[in-house]
């Protein structure tokens, strides 16, 4: 019987069992070094890419330190956005669906889009994990029926997201609520530096844990780039989807307006195809979330809403529209692909405006092969840098054709529309010879 490595955490039974049952053998790099510093009660900033086992890190140390007879809020886990915290929510489930009745773990997810009013009247009982928005957390405390003020750990997933989304308010009026010797966990991938004053708020010499990816995206997954050359990109991204044929595929643009455009093109087109963006309303994105976990949707076209925090299994297929201004956003959009072994792929339609990022992404250590799509098939094609080697091989021919052609010492009227003839016919023959030579 394989050895189990958990093992060594020395879990509860329940979870022990949980872990079997998920299939896990070994901790992951954040596991192994986040989970012991939850169990000591120490607080702890992690920074991790995507896919890395980022949530059972606080969720499964969390589940063991929680004392069910305590019926009151021992711990509060905040996610920026509605899906995530509905995913943690359901991590926690599958673990504590293990436990027996007797030491049953009450936990409740509150996010916007829900009753407010009837998850004020079920708080008659206070669970004892509360995950969720901040805002809404913010807003159950407000009302007076929901009490964190017993809880002695705080996760904040995402934190740079929850940064960039406005949500620093909240999760300040949500900590300044709780216990003064606070277990603060803190999860995102970068640490802006408007963020730091309130980590230093609430957290005293937190233990760092950076985990550096082994390679910026998955070993497993090949980048593709395709030239746009003018063409309608719209045809383009129907063309790549249709001679794929993925699994799943999400075409990744920056705007929502964008989104629709591409989204309502392909459904013309005869596609079907799912959206995942802002302007959704709860209930809408709630429905297409349990269509495409359903599998209704062969092809998705989704905003960066998507790239982070949204677990949707199966995506063979990244199709970048656009190529995000941040690009970090590339390495999040790319990273929903080519997870737990599977291999993935993720294509970038481009324009010459986007060769600067395409550098930096090359520098980042993202490795590009270079293609094209004609008459419905995908052709290789010859390095995008080839290019900037051509620029150069001219640029040493003008030098020799200049070099060959003098100015006379007596000028005459036209004199330099024959040098710039003479020039160019000395050039054209460089270039003959340079091509031969090849």
């Amino acid at each position: 019987m394989k050895e189990n490595r958990f093992d060594r955490f020395k879990f509860q039974p329940f979870i022990i069992e949980a872990i079997k049952d998920f299939g896990f053998y070994e901790p992951t790099e954040i596991q192994e070094r986040m989970v012991p510093l939850v169990l000591k009660n120490e607080s702890a900033i992690g920074q991790s890419q995507t896919g890395t086992g980022k949530t059972l890190a606080f969720v499964l140390p969390i589940l063991e330190k929680i004392k069910p007879e305590r019926k009151e809020v021992q711990a509060v886990i905040t996610a920026p956005t509605r899906e995530l915290a509905t995913q943690i929510y359901q991590q926690i489930l599958k673990v504590t669906e293990h436990c027996s009745p007797d030491q049953a773990i009450m936990s409740r997810n509150y996010i916007g889009g829900t009753d407010k009013q009837k998850s004020i009247d079920k708080l008659k009982v206070q669970p004892h994990i509360v995950v969720g928005t901040p805002s809404r957390i913010n807003d159950l405390m407000a009302e007076k029926a929901l009490f964190v003020h017993t809880a002695s750990m705080l996760v904040v997933d995402e934190a740079d997201m929850m940064l960039d989304m406005g949500f620093i308010e909240d999760l300040d009026k949500v900590a300044a609520k709780m216990p003064e010797k606070l277990q603060m966990l803190v999860f995102s991938a970068t640490i802006p530096e408007k963020l730091k004053p309130f980590l230093k708020k609430y957290m005293e010499n937190p233990k760092m844990v950076h985990i550096e990816p082994k390679s910026k995206t998955a070993e497993n997954l090949e980048h593709y780039l395709l030239p746009s050359r003018h063409r309608n990109k719209k045809q383009l991204v129907h063309d790549a989807l249709v001679k794929y044929n993925p699994y799943l595929a999400i075409v990744f643009t920056n705007t929502k307006k964008m989104a629709e455009e591409v989204a309502d093109f392909l459904t013309e087109k005869g596609l079907k195809v799912g959206r995942v963006h802002g302007d959704l309303s709860p209930r809408e994105r709630k429905k297409m979330m349990k269509q495409i976990q359903d599998l209704e949707y062969q092809y998705i076209v989704a905003t960066d809403l998507a790239s982070r925090g949204i677990d949707i299994e199966g995506i063979s297929h990244i199709i970048n529209y656009e190529l995000p201004t941040d690009l970090d956003f590339y390495i999040h959009r790319v990273g929903r692909t080519a997870r737990a072994g599977n291999s993935g792929i993720a294509l970038t339609i481009y324009e010459i405006a986007d060769e600067d990022a395409l550098n930096r992404l090359e520098k980042m250590g993202i490795q590009f092969k270079y293609i094209d799509l004609k008459k419905e098939e995908f052709l290789v094609l010859e390095e995008r840098n080839k290019r900037k080697t051509r620029v150069r091989q001219e640029d040493a021919a003008e030098k020799k054709a200049k070099s060959l052609v003098k100015k006379p010492q007596k000028v005459k009227p036209g004199y330099k529309k024959k040098m710039q003839w003479e020039m160019d016919k000395i050039k054209k023959r460089e270039r003959r010879i340079e091509q031969r030579k090849k």
